[in-house]
């Protein structure tokens, strides 16, 4: 068998991977130019083996998911949910795709969405459930599920999680679009540029990321998200812990010494 047999052309792939080892980044890029990037099984199911990977491996520092075509993402493939009327799959369904969102949160390294059109649906509900998110200014984003007469009850969770309640009801009860400003203005995205820019603001916030120390990024998501389900008392009690076992980490006394010498520390991951 030689080289040419065991290749994947490119557009066979559902999920394109690839891996910058040198900066710790990976980019996982939406590859269904033709059904907008549409959340399948099949892509659900490529998506949560990447991340699955990608979370067991300490030198990834962030990673990027974006799309090829017109369309970061336009939610659930409504054709294969028609083609079937149980409701085992489409329990199936919802619950897969909340795992991959769920693995989003969990994974160590920080996600990032980059978003060049539009997201709908899931995909705005995979945009709210990405750790950050830059946008083209002419994205556009929606949970229009309501517009074919299915509510975004599982996009509901992420967005109400990121924008503030009447505006996050606003989008999951009109099913209308918002602009990528609003969406910025909204919280559902931390930065806006023009589309000859994304690249250039997406690699500024992932410089700004991988200059931290390892350890700090991956204590700091992880209580991050964990202590947003506590009552305050509770939060500031595992935020406590949280930050003691941290301050005993090498990374810490490098950066404080490297602070008060008035030098670049030089960061170990532990």
């Amino acid at each position: 068998m030689n080289q040419s047999d065991i290749t994947l052309d490119l557009d066979d792939l559902l999920v394109i991977r690839e891996d910058n080892k040198e900066s710790g980044v990976v980019t996982l890029t939406l590859n269904q130019p033709k059904q907008f990037n549409a959340l399948s099984v099949e892509v659900l199911s490529a998506m949560q083996a990447e991340l699955d990977n990608i979370a067991q491996d300490d030198t990834i520092r962030v990673v990027v998911i974006q799309a090829t075509g017109k369309a970061f993402c336009a939610g659930h493939n409504l054709k294969q949910m028609r083609a079937h009327s149980d409701a085992a799959f489409h329990r199936a369904l919802f619950q897969q795709c909340s795992k991959m969102m769920l693995t989003i949160n969990r994974m160590p390294q920080v996600v990032i969405a980059k978003v060049q059109d539009i997201a709908t649906a899931a995909g705005c509900q995979l945009v709210a459930a990405c750790d950050l998110a830059v946008a083209a200014d002419n994205a556009k984003f929606a949970t229009s599920g309501i517009n074919v007469g299915l509510f975004c009850s599982t996009p509901a969770v992420a967005v109400s999680r990121n924008l503030p309640r009447k505006q996050a009801f606003e989008m999951l009860i009109t099913g209308e679009f918002i602009d990528a400003h609003t969406a910025l203005q909204y919280g559902l995205i931390n930065r806006v540029a023009p589309v000859e820019r994304l690249d250039q603001t997406l690699q500024s916030l992932i410089t700004a990321i991988t200059a931290k120390s390892p350890v700090a990024v991956r204590t700091g998501k992880d209580m991050f998200y964990k202590q947003l389900s506590m009552n305050i008392e509770d939060a500031y009690d595992y935020a406590s812990e949280v930050m003691t076992g941290n301050m005993m980490a090498d990374d810490v006394s490098e950066g404080i010494d490297a602070f008060i010498e008035k030098r670049q520390a030089v960061w170990k991951g532990g």
